[in-house]
């Protein structure tokens, strides 16, 4: 199995200063290549473009001052680029033609051969660099590292490391199956009454980041304050980024660490943004990252994701007595069923999702298993 570690990297002056042109270095070939094909009459050859390469390198002295797999593999990002633009045009989709890369924005190199780079301990070696490299921890994985992509973010390096590894086995815990619902009060709501608190980071640091932005907003373009003060926004949204994550990987981790079949509803979120009043909140809860997570995690572990029909009533349902009430809105957390039941809306849903999950499945599984 092919699993991928992203590290911080902890480099001196000197081994920043080699990752930063290793950056510019394969960006440069890559625009450069893709100036070339967007000229008239000349197609795209993942053949010509080895040859202009070759001689683009001799034009560019300043090219072997970092290994020479850092500027090749441009080949292969554009060719990987020219190839999704050509799929998504037979499918129909929107195009999206290859694009120039620009400074500061989305910086990376890749090694992808084993003898360009080796992880010892806490330690990275990369090609072309005497000393090795510091790691903010150890690669969590043991197996054979295939390649490592060097990329910056808000100031800081970080090294994506893929090793092909047999450590990742299903846990043997997992039990039962659980409907979850996701939600702006609550983040999630499972049916076993677990629940986790709304993850609203953005919310928490808009303040701050108004006032960042402000501040960006007044400085000359070019400077090296408008560079130090858009430096600071980066860093505030990298923060809050790193702070969503963690609460998804949380709620993604403990469904399919704990349970056997998960069901959860298929959201609308590009419909439900366009809410005025709440798509900030909408947007902030990272809904689609975290059915990815699931389902990404699900399979790692073995387990099912069910995923509800987009129209099924499960708040509206009763699930004692099966009566729907369509007279609720979305103010109404609570509501009192005809047979008398009083229900949560969230938690009400929670159930009717785990049921609808274990009947498509048609199997005779145990509902909360685990105790709040």
């Amino acid at each position: 199995m092919l699993l991928a570690h992203k590290i911080e990297l902890r480099p001196t002056e000197e081994q920043a200063d080699y990752l930063n042109r290793a950056c510019g270095s394969r960006r440069h070939a890559f625009n450069q290549l893709l100036a070339h094909f967007n000229q008239d009459g000349v197609k795209w050859s993942k053949k010509e473009a080895n040859t202009v390469y070759k001689d683009i390198r001799e034009q560019f002295s300043w090219y072997a001052e970092v290994s020479q797999r850092v500027t090749r593999n441009a080949v292969d990002d554009l060719h990987n680029a020219f190839s999704h633009f050509f799929r998504r045009i037979k499918n129909g989709e929107k195009a999206g033609y290859p694009k120039f890369k620009r400074k500061g924005q989305h910086d990376s190199f890749a090694l992808r051969e084993k003898p360009k780079f080796d992880v010892d301990g806490r330690t990275l070696r990369i090609e072309k660099l005497k000393a090795r490299i510091k790691l903010r921890q150890g690669l969590r994985f043991t197996g054979t590292p295939c390649q490592v992509t060097i990329s910056k973010r808000a100031g800081k390096f970080f090294a994506s490391i893929l090793v092909d590894t047999s450590d990742y086995d299903p846990k043997d815990q997992q039990c039962g199956s659980v409907g979850v619902d996701f939600g702006i009060k609550d983040m999630a709501v499972c049916s076993n009454g677990h629940t986790f608190k709304a993850n609203q980071k953005l919310k928490h640091a808009i303040k701050k980041l108004k006032r960042r932005q402000r501040a960006l907003s007044r400085k000359k373009k070019g400077s090296n304050r408008h560079a130090k003060a858009k430096l600071a926004v980066a860093k505030l949204h990298y923060r809050i980024s790193n702070q969503r994550l963690a609460v998804l990987h949380e709620i993604s981790d403990y469904l399919t660490k704990n349970f056997k079949v998960i069901t959860i509803e298929n959201l609308n979120v590009k419909g439900m943004i366009r809410n005025r009043k709440l798509s900030r909140a909408i947007a902030d809860c990272g809904f689609g990252m975290l059915r990815q997570f699931i389902e990404y995690k699900a399979d790692f572990r073995d387990c099912t994701v069910v995923i509800a029909d987009r129209f099924y009533p499960s708040s509206k349902t009763c699930h004692l007595c099966k009566t729907v009430n369509n007279e609720l809105t979305l103010k109404q957390r609570e509501w009192r069923c005809e047979c008398g039941a009083l229900h949560d809306r969230d938690f009400n849903a929670s159930i009717n999702l785990d049921i609808y999950g274990r009947d498509t499945l048609q199997l005779d599984l145990k509902p909360y298993t685990i105790a709040t």
